[in-house]
């Protein structure tokens, strides 16, 4: 999660949280975030409710686990085997079962049940087999052409799948955007750059970039992933019948380029080595404009400057190649 104060650690607050009969996995746990706080010590009863109420009995949860979920495997009455996701439902993840649902049958994990309760998120999904994330099993270049693929497939106006007004609970990418810059730029403005500092002009003009393209975008508004990388897409069946199918989106509505930037910032080999061939290779894959794909790759990466490896030296080569 990007958005909000990280705060003191969990820490010892949570040593003695049990949901499910299990204790928390450790990275909900160490979550200090207040907001997250404060949901997470509803949590046991909130699980409790969900499982009685949905008829499901829960295994040990899946660790390390994420950072604002609780999520862990199931059986539901018939014994079915399933995958039971309560969440957070903070500023980034608040429409991830929205998104699941209208990307059913083009690209996301089946779900069977989902529902929005308070500051809580509930998503029942089909328990993917064999489940293992596209990042173990395929090489960085083959990874490009499942992204792509799985991207292409996804991308329409919400109003395809849902009413005008169903359709209009989905935030444009610019409100989300705005928010990052204001966060990147509070982060420049405290000298909290990490060990690769930008120049402050860069900086400025990265993040007026960051901020004005989801603006200036004149093309088709659709539904966008936003955090859609290699281990949020797992493995279906196997050998000839292996699919793969998305999981864990963050939806935002707009302009297709912003979401090849997830995928390449987790290639920080690649992104450090050769980014403006690693964005002209995936605009290729999926049919979009290799320019703009570098301009919005430079200011993602001048935005996360300081807080992931090498977004700062990536921006500077890309200035260098002459991205404006």
């Amino acid at each position: 999660m990007s958005g909000g104060d990280a705060g003191d650690p969990g820490g010892p607050s949570t040593a003695g949280i049990l949901v499910a009969g299990h204790p928390l996995p450790p990275r909900l746990a160490d979550g200090g975030e207040q907001g997250l706080a404060d949901w997470r010590a509803g949590l046991p009863v909130l699980v409790e409710e969900v499982l009685e109420t949905w008829s499901l009995v829960a295994s040990a949860p899946y660790l390390p686990g994420g950072s604002s979920a609780w999520v862990a495997p199931v059986r539901d009455r018939d014994g079915t085997a399933l995958v039971l996701k309560v969440a957070w439902a903070h500023e980034e993840s608040r429409d991830e079962a929205a998104g699941m649902a209208a990307w059913q049958g083009r690209g996301a994990a089946e779900v069977r049940r989902s529902e929005i309760r308070g500051q809580t998120s509930l998503v029942l999904m089909e328990q993917v087999l064999p489940g293992t994330p596209l990042a173990e099993l395929l090489s960085w270049p083959e990874r490009d052409e499942v992204v792509a693929g799985l991207l292409r497939r996804m991308w329409f106006p919400p109003g395809d799948v849902f009413s005008p007004a169903e359709a209009a609970r989905f935030r444009p990418l610019s409100h989300m955007c705005a928010w990052w810059a204001d966060e990147a730029q509070a982060r420049a403005d405290a000298g909290d750059t990490g060990d690769s500092p930008l120049p402050r002009d860069l900086v400025e003009h990265g993040l007026t970039l960051f901020r004005e393209l989801p603006r200036q975008w004149d093309g088709e508004a659709v539904l966008l992933a936003t955090d859609f990388h290699p281990s949020n897409v797992l493995a279906r069946g196997e050998g000839a019948e292996r699919e793969w199918v998305l999981i864990d989106p963050k939806p935002y509505v707009g302009d297709p380029h912003y979401d090849l930037l997830q995928h390449m910032l987790n290639d920080s080999d690649r992104l450090v080595a050769e980014p403006g061939a690693f964005a002209d290779r995936m605009a290729q894959l999926t049919g979009l404009d290799p320019a703009r794909a570098r301009r919005w790759l430079f200011a993602r990466c001048v935005q996360e400057a300081g807080t992931m490896d090498g977004a700062a030296r990536a921006a500077l080569r890309l200035a260098a190649d002459g991205v404006e």
